[in-house]
């Protein structure tokens, strides 16, 4: 017999048993004298274990001598049992796929019923086993995730393995598995924001009233008259950004509160918020619902990944959306004390990495030390072409890795010993430098942190990813503010006076703050708590998503 046929019989077996048939003898007439523990064993010692959760099935039984863990004295299944059951068949809640956990959905529990008037030792231990083999997955994918990140291209710290075989007995031993498995899903108020709006945008997906708009390639303004006006209407009711009463169901003008709508759809979706549909609007507004929901379950599933986040601050960058946050809070509530747009690598060859490290010192008025690849790529491309380059943009040839490293002349031969790697380049010190006047320093393997920028009119523009991959930030002297916060002689107008010192000043953190780089195309955000989607910059989304459905989830 089969894996998925151990839990459908059994699981008709189980419904026989609840409603009042004697286990005990419905096994002795089946199997006479055989014992449950050799046949659960036996079931064990040959079922795969999970994927997820490798060598978890064998110690979960192991401990107990193989007996029955679903079912109470007489037989008959535990509260646990069928609590268990209503969990994995409520899957979806989590983002998850009930297809990934073969236990029988509860409404094709009643036709079960009058399946089976009798279980054998065999379907009865295939049941413990299988609802044990499926709980087991389910809550390493609610701890863990289903994938490993490292998969899809997302480095992040390692987590330490939990002992879900022993923490599961536990909750059986206590009669808490309901609640055990609430407290294995994140506990950061943005996973259950996202749960919360998860429900919303299914039921929006399934009505078919709400199909995706169709729009013409014309821009749509504000006085223009449209057929498509009328569903926009319904579409912007439905998703919360225009009063229902606001609107009149006959209008064919685009007007009033329906560009108010749009203004708001627009900011939710990462859009300039002009109240014209335009070619980016009118493909937001042709997005399927049923896209927007994915989006969520794939923003559920990566916070899944996350390890603890430590400590009583720490700054997050949403990659796709263009923000970073400054949150801080205690007993895993956090809210944001700060909040300013960002410039993030360009989607095509400098993608900003998903990552977290420790910020450990802010630097005012910094060198820009030239990574290599742009050294190679694009200033000795450049320095051919423009010989007094490097002076123009207020660059110098260096003989070592310091700040206080060695100036060397620019002539031929130390050009030549540029070329070769032995030398490199650094930008100086001043307003026009590519690190604007403050860097946030947080060591890490790809060379990336956070800083200012001489451009802040890259700000204006709705989409930015222009930066190398490092993180430009729009508001430095507010993050710098809020970074020092623990340092009262560090105030703004001593921030801004290291700005403007003629060389770098370096303040280490008494204490580092965590810094997060990730990516999420779907957040409730905490300033207004309302969900907001952005495009798939990097196609990250694209990639997790084909990832699942090839593993059948």
């Amino acid at each position: 017999m089969c894996y998925r046929q151990y839990l459908t019989t059994a699981a008709i077996a189980l419904m026989s048993v609840s409603t009042g048939a004697s286990l005990d003898s419905a096994v002795r007439l089946a199997r006479p004298g055989q014992d449950l523990a050799v046949a659960i064993r036996a079931i064990v010692d040959t079922t795969p274990e999970p994927v997820s959760a490798p060598a978890q099935l064998i110690a979960l039984y192991s401990v107990g001598q193989y007996a029955p863990l679903w079912l109470d004295s007489s037989g008959r299944p535990t509260d646990d049992a069928q609590g268990a059951i209503r969990i994995l068949a409520a899957a979806p809640t989590e983002g998850l796929d009930p297809s990934d956990y073969s236990a029988l959905p509860l409404q094709q529990w009643a036709t079960a019923l009058t399946s089976l008037h009798a279980a054998s030792i065999q379907e009865v231990a295939s049941f413990d086993v299988a609802l044990s083999r499926d709980f087991l997955r389910y809550i390493h994918d609610l701890r863990f995730g289903r994938v490993d990140p490292g998969t899809v291209g997302f480095r992040l710290p390692h987590r330490e393995p939990d002992d879900l075989a022993a923490r599961l007995r536990g909750a059986l031993t206590e009669h808490r598995v309901g609640a055990f498995a609430n407290e294995l899903s994140p506990s950061i108020p943005l996973y259950r924001r996202l749960r919360v709006a998860l429900i919303t945008y299914r039921k929006l997906a399934m009505d078919p009233t709400l199909r995706p708009l169709q729009l013409t390639e014309t821009p749509v303004r504000p006085g223009d008259r449209s057929d498509a006006v009328p569903q926009l209407g319904r579409l912007l009711i439905a998703l919360g950004d225009v009063p229902a009463d606001d609107i009149n169901a006959s209008e064919l003008v685009y007007q009033g509160s329906l560009v108010d709508g749009i203004k708001r759809f627009q900011l939710r979706h990462g859009l300039e918020a002009d109240g014209v549909i335009g070619k980016s609007t009118s493909a937001a507004l042709r997005v399927p619902l049923s896209w927007r929901v994915r989006q969520i379950e794939l923003a559920m599933e990566r916070l899944r990944w996350l390890p603890s986040l430590g400590g009583e601050r720490f700054i997050a960058v949403n990659i796709p959306m263009f923000r970073v946050w400054g949150l801080e809070g205690s007993n895993g509530e956090y809210r944001p004390s700060f909040a300013t747009d960002v410039i993030v690598g360009r989607a095509l060859n400098t993608r900003t990495p998903v990552l977290m490290e420790d910020l450990e010192d802010i630097v005012f008025r910094p060198y820009w030390n030239i990574p290599t690849s742009i050294l190679r790529g694009e200033i000795l491309p450049a320095i051919s072409l423009t010989p007094d380059y490097l002076q123009r943009h207020h660059m110098e040839i260096v003989a070592g890795q310091s700040d206080d490293s060695a100036v060397v002349p620019i002539t031929p031969a130390t050009l030549d010993q540029l070329r070769q790697g032995k030398l490199r380049v650094r930008q100086r010190p001043g307003a026009d430098n590519a690190l604007g006047l403050v860097k946030f320093v947080f060591p890490n393997d790809e060379n990336v942190y956070m800083h200012g920028t001489p451009e802040p009119e890259l700000f204006k523009r709705a989409r930015r990813d222009f930066s190398h991959g490092c993180i430009r930030v729009a508001d430095p002297v507010g993050l710098a503010e809020w970074v020092l916060a623990a340092k009262p002689d560090w105030d703004r107008d001593r921030i801004i006076a290291a700005m403007d010192t003629s060389g770098p000043t370096r303040v280490p953190l008494d204490r580092p703050i965590r810094v997060f780089l990730f990516y999420l195309t779907a957040v409730v955000l905490p300033e207004d708590d309302t969900i907001h989607f952005a495009e798939d910059l990097y196609g990250h989304d694209a990639r997790l998503d084909g990832y699942l459905r090839a593993a059948g989830s």
